[in-house]
């Protein structure tokens, strides 16, 4: 029969994780067996789409209906024969699957301008971009723009590099275009390295061909003919869509020589990265693509100037390119109209962490941490106490929770003792240790650092070793002083943004939650009872039964006791490894 639905299943990272291919054959399977017409299918049926967003929700469905829509969550595939049944055959939504109130308050804040396409075109189908409006752009810009006018169009809309330095794009384009050079490049950088980040790799998965548009109206404006797009190789389903998108773009002729009959041509190549970190910065993934060990130089010169092979370079990541063909195509002042007055549009983040609604959100420049965690991100999960939000990866910092009223820009979160960084944001709540965070982002950096300088190399190491003492109950006094006076003199002294933001975990968290670090090494205890080796554990006898759950979960025979009878824990042979305390059912084992 002939059907006018639309079926989205969630085709994301976490979409993909959570068994999102096995949903999406089973309502193809189906669609099929209850006779549901191939032709309707092939016009808006089951499409293979990118991220949706709610990552926590996953599998997410969107069933679209005579111009209305509905979501489920969730969804496993022995849950598609009701659907299917019951909504798109007997029209009426399976109300028990539905996803909750907090589905529309997750996305009443976002704009959504990079992510606008994600989930809405086929990213294996060039021709679903081109149906959305894909390479039009392009075309008006080769057929009726001259490069100056591509570049004042891209510095009026105020966009910043959204891959952490926040450099003015239209500045960089403008550098490059000046710069002398009868070869000049452009680089993506795909190389997301933060923890808990996945902005860059949602969007290449969900709508590559923005990308290489945004790759072609830049190489037009600073007169490129050859792109690279450089991404790591841990992100298998990103470079499988990216290499079919670049693959389709040459079949219409969207790259290569004369396109659109014009006298400009373009190529693109992908570079595979290994998962260094250090080759998120741009000289050190300069070096990388020319085939040397990736290691960044001393600036200048930049890479504008003598980048790649010697040659003037752009180098812009996944999400600034990605916004280029909607500047193109709606105008500088339409783009501008969003954010704050030094902090243009739109700005990607991967909410994580102690949070209710986890998953990838686009929000306007200058929103405030408050409406991003209470808001967009439902609150605490577990109804716990939010203690701080982690911006920018290794290089940010943590913004306590007296602080949600924070815009969230450039310039506020740098004010704040963080950074906007690439887009991570990970909640912590009050059994986050603050200690044991900053030792995590430290103990990153320092194997991450490629070790060529000094200040980074040593430094890191010296800063992962007081936390590391601390941590494990063997601080000392002076400790605080001694991570600030290194913290600051790694800042100064080491040679790329890895070294110089690395330490920015470890001050900010002093700044904000120096009676936790004073707290450890004073009293020996962590009052988010997080660190092990400063933990306490003693069974209550009034409470304990005998039971010996707990003498059988210890993998250190350090509990003792007949059956019936109270239980001893031996210190001295406590590993405090906690099996005892998740074992008990009767709250006889007590932790400090």
């Amino acid at each position: 029969m002939k059907d006018n639905t639309v079926v989205r299943v969630c085709m994301g990272p976490a979409g993909i994780a959570a068994g999102g291919k096995a949903v999406l054959e089973a309502f193809r399977e189906t669609l099929a067996d209850r006779n549901i017409d191939a032709e309707v299918k092939e016009h808006c049926s089951s499409h293979q789409v990118g991220c949706l967003g709610l990552c926590a929700r996953d599998v997410l469905v969107e069933i679209g209906r005579n111009g209305s829509k509905t979501s489920y969550q969730y969804v496993k595939p022995d849950m598609v024969g009701r659907i299917v049944a019951e909504h798109i055959v007997g029209g009426t939504p399976v109300k028990e699957w539905l996803v909750d109130e907090t589905f529309d308050t997750f996305y009443r804040k976002q704009v959504k301008i990079v992510l606008a396409d994600c989930g809405r075109v086929d990213p294996e189908d060039i021709d679903s971009y081109i149906a959305a409006g894909g390479y039009e752009p392009t075309r008006e810009v080769l057929m009726t723009w001259i490069p100056d006018d591509v570049i004042e169009e891209i510095r009026m809309s105020g966009i910043r590099g959204r891959g952490g330095a926040g450099f003015p794009t239209g500045l960089k384009w403008e550098l490059a275009r000046r710069s002398k050079g009868d070869v000049k490049y452009v680089i993506c950088n795909a190389d997301e390295g933060d923890p808990g980040a996945f902005m860059d790799r949602a969007v290449i998965e969900g709508n590559p061909h923005s990308v290489i548009e945004g790759m072609l109206i830049g190489a037009f404006a600073i007169g490129a003919n050859k792109g690279y797009v450089y991404i790591r190789a841990e992100y298998p389903l990103a470079v499988e869509r990216l290499k079919l998108a670049i693959k389709q773009a040459y079949e219409r002729r969207f790259l290569g020589r004369a396109i659109f009959n014009t006298q400009f041509s373009f190529d693109i190549e992908i570079r595979l990265g290994a998962g260094a970190f250090v080759c998120g910065e741009e000289t050190a993934l300069i070096a990388s693509i020319e085939g040397e060990r990736g290691m960044p130089r001393s600036k200048p010169p930049f890479p504008v100037n003598r980048g790649l092979w010697q040659r003037p370079t752009v180098i812009n990541n996944v999400e600034t390119l990605a916004n280029v063909p909607y500047i193109i195509r709606k105008g500088w002042a339409w783009y501008a109209s969003y954010g704050t007055e030094k902090s243009k549009g739109t700005k990607v983040f991967a909410l994580t962490g102690k949070i209710r609604n986890q998953g990838l959100i686009e929000v306007p420049m200058g929103i405030t941490l408050g409406e991003i965690i209470h808001e967009i991100g439902g609150g605490i999960e577990g109804n716990r106490a939010l203690k701080a939000v982690q911006t920018g990866g290794p290089s940010g910092g943590c913004i306590p929770a007296g602080m949600l009223d924070l815009n969230v820009d450039y310039e506020s979160l740098a004010k704040a003792g963080s950074i906007v960084g690439s887009g991570g944001m990970i909640v912590l709540d009050e059994d986050n240790c603050m200690v044991n965070m900053a030792k995590y982002f430290i103990q990153f950096t320092q194997a991450e650092s490629c070790g060529k300088c000094v200040p980074c190399r040593v430094g890191t190491k010296r800063l992962l070793e007081i936390l590391t003492r601390i941590t494990e109950g063997q601080g000392k006094e002076g400790d605080i002083e001694r991570l600030e006076r290194l913290s600051r003199g790694v800042k100064t002294a080491s040679l790329c943004g890895l070294g110089q933001t690395a330490p920015n975990p470890v001050l900010s968290n002093l700044r904000y939650f120096r009676e936790e670090f004073e707290t450890h090494i004073r009293d020996k205890k962590c009052p988010a009872k997080v660190c092990k080796k400063l933990l306490r554990y003693s069974i209550l006898e009034e409470y304990c039964k005998g039971c010996g759950a707990c003498m059988k979960a210890c993998p250190a025979d350090a509990i003792s006791g007949d059956k019936k009878k109270p239980h001893r824990i031996n210190p001295d042979r406590c590993i405090r490894c906690g099996a005892c305390f998740e074992a008990c059912k009767f709250k006889s084992v007590a932790r400090d």
